[in-house]
């Protein structure tokens, strides 16, 4: 596994060989997949969801989903992934768990109207939404524990890069596969089941990708063994207790850093939920000037491509940023790079309530592009310096309570501040979630990153 050789620390234990970018390339290439299935699940489902009979109000509820899973899965999948050991190995078994199940939930969703006859639609493919959410956790949560488990401090940086770039990579194709499916020939009518056979084949192919881009993280990359991980990381006697009660205790013993990285993610999903959930209308109201019962008009409808459209070029650029990272982290540090990345998210946003032209759109996304690569690595980089090494999964895990709570906050009350402190114009909540951006940025440069003082030493 090695490319270079170990070295002695100065905590006694062995400093863990650096890796070749091939090696690492391989070792994140499953979240490619993950970030593939992601793309047309957050692109397509309300869609899904409406055509077998979901109000527009009760939308919010099902994208709570997301967060709520994650929030007890990923936990209990990190504690468990730091004590599993079997032939596969450590973080592995989750890996296949995950993508197996998340596969199925592709496949099924778009055909829950099959069931129709027997049991309503709706709630089949809320279900499948449900065992997706859970199943994409699963696989994703202990992959970013693998990177710390498998890299020294002066590579983390490349090795969350490369994971961001192809998240990037698999959020791009993945959310232009549907039109690009209509385009060659597959049906975008609805059928009888509610759902277009370019949808239905682009689930299809996203199951398939799934599963190949796991399967080669799988086979071609590889966990250190017990005593090897005891040789790099040291013994640490606490991460052998088994207990659940231990995610209490971890929780209240979290290190100073990763509370610090809190807030920043606080301020940063909650700007991103707000994002996700309000741009379309937004855009509809602000730029195009639609009022009214506006939903079912063209107009709101070439709305959601300009904003879809938008979406693509802020993954586009978060993808090409993710590999500048590494080299802005060693001129303005990590925390630095963090900030300031947050910072041109923020302006971005923000500067889509002074856009007239919705060609403009594409230009705001270019800060939230550069944000959107900065959350999906640094905060995982810092974070991964400051962490025991017995406790990498869990606290990862643990972490994205701070990820999935702004969330959580944003869809039971977000619809209503919208409705009843904007007077029904959601440009002011992504006007907010620029500033809660900044505020972000802010905030960043108050944590102390133990790794980048660590790494300047030498």
């Amino acid at each position: 596994m090695a490319a270079s050789s170990p070295t002695t620390s100065t905590k006694g234990t062995v400093s863990k060989p650096k890796l070749s970018l091939g090696q690492i390339f391989t070792m994140s290439f499953g979240f490619l997949g993950i970030q593939f299935g992601f793309a047309l699940q957050n692109g397509n489902t309300s869609r899904i969801l409406r055509s077998f009979g979901a109000d527009v109000d009760q939308l919010p509820m099902f994208w709570i989903v997301a967060p709520l899973v994650g929030m007890i899965v990923q936990p209990l999948i990190g504690h468990y992934s730091d004590r599993t050991w079997n032939r596969i190995g450590r973080r592995k078994p989750y890996f296949l768990t995950g993508a197996l199940l998340s596969s199925l939930a592709l496949v099924f969703l778009p055909n829950s109207g099959a069931t129709a006859s027997i049991v309503p639609a709706l709630w089949i493919g809320a279900g499948m939404v449900m065992i997706m959410d859970a199943s994409f956790n699963v696989a994703m949560e202990p992959f970013r524990a693998l990177v710390a488990d498998n890299l020294p401090d002066s590579q983390r940086t490349v090795g969350f890069s490369i994971q961001t770039f192809l998240i990037g990579l698999g959020a791009v194709v993945g959310s232009a596969l549907p039109e690009m499916l209509g385009k060659h020939g597959f049906s975008m009518e609805a059928g009888k089941d509610g759902v277009a056979d370019n949808i239905k084949y682009a689930f299809y192919i996203g199951a398939a990708v799934f599963m190949i881009a796991i399967l080669i993280t799988v086979i071609f990359s590889r966990e250190y063994a017990p005593k090897e991980y005891e040789l790099y990381h040291g013994k640490d006697a606490e991460a052998e207790k088994a207990g659940l009660g231990e995610i209490i205790k971890d929780f209240a013993k979290m290190p100073k850093t990763m509370k610090q990285l809190g807030l920043v993610q606080f301020f940063s999903w909650f700007a991103l939920f707000s994002m996700w959930v309000f741009t379309t209308d937004a855009v509809a109201t602000h730029v195009y000037g639609l009022t009214g019962d506006y939903s079912k008009s063209i107009a709101y409808n070439e709305a959601g491509n300009k904003v879809s459209s938008a979406f693509g070029v802020y993954n586009f650029i978060a993808m090409l940023y993710a590999l500048m990272l590494p080299v802005v982290a060693k001129f303005i540090g990590r925390k630095g790079t963090h900030a300031f990345s947050l910072l041109a998210g923020g302006i971005g946003l923000i500067s889509i309530y002074f856009i007239k032209d919705p060609e403009m759109l594409k230009y705001s996304m270019v800060g939230v592009g550069l944000a959107w690569a900065s959350i999906l690595a640094m905060p995982y980089v810092i974070l991964s310096g400051s962490i025991p090494a017995g406790k990498l999964g869990i606290y990862m895990g643990i972490f994205n309570f701070f990820i999935t709570l702004p969330q959580i906050i944003n869809g039971l009350f977000g619809g209503w501040i919208v409705k009843h402190l904007y007077g029904s114009q959601p440009i002011y909540a992504v006007v907010l979630a620029g500033f809660f951006m900044v505020c972000a940025a802010v905030s960043c440069l108050f944590i102390y990153d133990a790794g980048d003082v660590r790494i300047k030493a030498k």
